[in-house]
């Protein structure tokens, strides 16, 4: 076990299919208020302070949406709170709850309620835009909200950790995700994710990558469930998108698909996209460059 292996352990063994809140709620009075946020059920440490404002020095919220199977609280315990320290004001949702447990839903539905979730954002901060950091389908169903569903106005930067942006072939590496070995046919956004799917050729049919949303993919070779890892990567032109493989950057990680939402190598690429304009530069993000 890595010496990340420890902390990742204890967050999936705290893994929970329940969580409260259908995540439907529409913007309202109320929701200006901070009341959508208590919705969500409890957030990750440093998220969805209602108090929160954006400074100057870090103007755009940042939305931090889980993967499959995944609660905020648990996919998000770590990086939350870093992003907090350095100012950022950070939100996250639950979404996708259906039988099969969070983030299971049919990938539309869920892209919907991400959209009120983001409208009530914006609506409590008085921000224009957001910044999204996704893990796994989190990387990959904002791109559903940003092409079709208006998204590409008020979207800044999408971040995906190993996002499934053109499906797996690893049936079996989704299967690995569930801790009850439940049917993955009861689960839609599983049967979604599998290459060749018809919501992933409508999804990636035309322009990848549309509207002015800078998009950083941050990808493992290791990963065993987005299989191949490379179809993380979207295509795009460099000024807009880049595509980051973790280990041409640092060598000896050997962290997985579960293990990215945790990594401090990881965060870097994180951080440098968020902390300039356009998608992550990795040779800014790790000092090669000034």
């Amino acid at each position: 076990m890595n010496k990340y292996g420890g902390i990742i352990l204890i967050f999936l063994l705290a893994f929970t299919f329940s969580i409260p809140g259908s995540g439907t709620a529409v913007a309202s009075p109320s929701s200006a208020l901070g009341g959508f946020l208590t919705e969500q059920g409890p957030p990750p440490p440093g998220a969805n302070d209602p108090n929160c404002r954006p400074d100057e020095a870090h103007p755009v919220p940042v939305v931090l949406v889980p993967g499959t199977f995944e609660t905020m609280a648990q996919n998000w315990a770590v990086l939350s709170p870093l992003l907090a320290e350095k100012g950022y004001c950070v939100y996250s949702l639950n979404y996708g709850y259906s039988h099969a447990g969070p983030a299971t839903g049919p990938i539309e539905d869920s892209a919907e309620e991400l959209k009120i979730f983001i409208d009530n954002v914006l609506q409590l901060t008085g921000a224009q835009k957001v910044s999204i950091v996704g893990h796994s389908q989190g990387g990959m169903m904002p791109r559903y909200y940003i092409k079709f569903l208006g998204g590409s106005k008020k979207v800044d930067n999408l971040i995906g950790l190993a996002p499934s942006n053109h499906g797996t072939t690893g049936l079996v590496g989704l299967s690995e995700l569930t801790s009850t070995g439940s049917d993955l046919t009861s689960c839609a956004a599983c049967l979604q994710q599998l290459a060749g799917s018809e919501f992933l050729k409508k999804l990636n049919e035309g322009n990848e990558t549309p509207g002015r949303v800078s998009y950083t993919v941050v990808a493992t070779r290791n990963d065993q469930v987005v299989v191949p890892y490379t179809s993380s990567f979207l295509s795009g032109t460099p000024n807009q998108v880049a595509n980051i493989t973790l280990q041409d950057y640092y060598p000896l990680n050997n962290i997985e698909h579960q293990g990215i939402a945790y990594d401090p190598d990881a965060f870097t690429f994180v951080m440098d996209a968020l902390a300039h304009e356009g998608p992550a530069d990795p040779e800014r993000a790790v000092g090669l460059i000034k």
